[in-house]
């Protein structure tokens, strides 16, 4: 008799272990059908919306996702502005003058809370938003994981230690994407977000003045026209981070690498005769793994520390705790 009940306290608590220990297994992607059964069809309606307004927005919706989940986790911490007892991480570095869209998900947001209100948190509703906007610009379809809860605080000082930036090299992308459990393949495919968008002249600068390794001089000079030498002047000037096509998502961000034409620095780390080069290359000869691959990272990068259950909350409105 003591022996079975010992049995069944050790199975309670190897099963408390294991949802405590894997909170990415409570994400379901049924998660809303009873309690929000028009999800889908009113936040892609908002999104292409957006995107009809400006094709640039789907790049910069898709990154709201990678920046929001690299900094503590996908739990929509990135949309909260600034309060009196914490700094947000829109002023971060990665993220000032840079981040946008956040009026786009404001628009979502409100359209859900009609559909129904107090139940979809603003960090699945970035999540679904990114899947869309990839899909819009026409690249693969999957289904999106949910049950995520938002944040009720934001860190500035993570998201400045926390999100890659474009000088870093080949090992420090690297080690970014491990550090939240991402693989170098994932990190590649990933990258690929790259095929959509812009970048501003702050971010190029350095690598289209002063590299003169696996960089296409021409190319470089091209890109230097639209953005001055001197800090301070035309910052904000914007490049495709794709050469070839900056509104569409496909495998030629891969082939400018290959041209040397990647406008970032941590860009052309991916093809710089390291341990990447190999995955670049499987990219550029079959599309199809590129897709697969990005779909599979994409949801990996959103089981990253979600909160579920109880913890956190369901925001009413994305920029502030209720």
């Amino acid at each position: 008799m003591a022996s079975s009940k010992n049995n069944t306290m050790v199975f309670l608590f190897l099963l408390v272990t294991l949802l405590i220990g894997s909170s990415s297994a409570q994400l379901s992607t049924n998660f809303y059908s009873k309690s929000c059964p028009k999800l889908y069809q009113t936040i892609k309606s908002t999104v292409q919306s957006a995107i009809n307004k400006e094709t640039r927005m789907g790049a910069s919706l898709l990154r709201l996702f990678f920046h929001d989940c690299f900094v503590n986790g996908c739990d929509g911490s990135l949309l909260l502005d600034d309060t009196s007892s914490f700094t947000g991480e829109k002023r971060a570095a990665p993220n000032v003058n840079s981040v946008r869209g956040f009026e786009v998900i404001d628009n979502i947001k409100s359209a859900v809370e009609k559909a129904c209100p107090g139940i979809v948190s603003c960090a699945d509703i970035l999540a679904v938003t990114a899947r869309d906007s990839v899909v819009i610009l026409g690249g693969p379809n999957w289904n999106v994981k949910l049950g995520r809860r938002d944040a009720r605080t934001a860190s500035q000082g993570a998201a400045n230690s926390s999100i890659p930036a474009p000088t870093f090299n080949l090992n420090r992308l690297i080690s970014s994407f491990s550090a939240v459990g991402l693989s170098t393949k994932d990190m590649v495919a990933l990258s690929g977000a790259h095929t959509i968008g812009q970048a501003r002249c702050t971010t190029f600068r350095a690598r289209i003045y002063n590299e003169t390794n696996n960089i296409d001089s021409t190319f470089a000079r091209t890109r230097q026209n639209s953005c001055p030498r001197n800090s301070g002047s035309g910052d904000n000037n914007l490049a495709p981070l794709d050469l070839q096509t900056p509104s569409k998502f496909d495998n030629n961000y891969f082939k400018n690498l290959v041209n040397k034409k990647g406008l970032l620095h941590s860009d052309q780390q991916l093809f710089n005769g390291g341990s990447a080069d190999s995955i670049v290359r499987s990219y550029i000869n079959n599309p199809s793994s590129f897709n697969s691959d990005f779909v599979t990272a994409m949801i990996k990068m959103g089981d990253i520390r979600p909160l579920t259950g109880s913890n956190g909350e369901i925001r009413k409105n994305c920029r502030r705790r209720n």
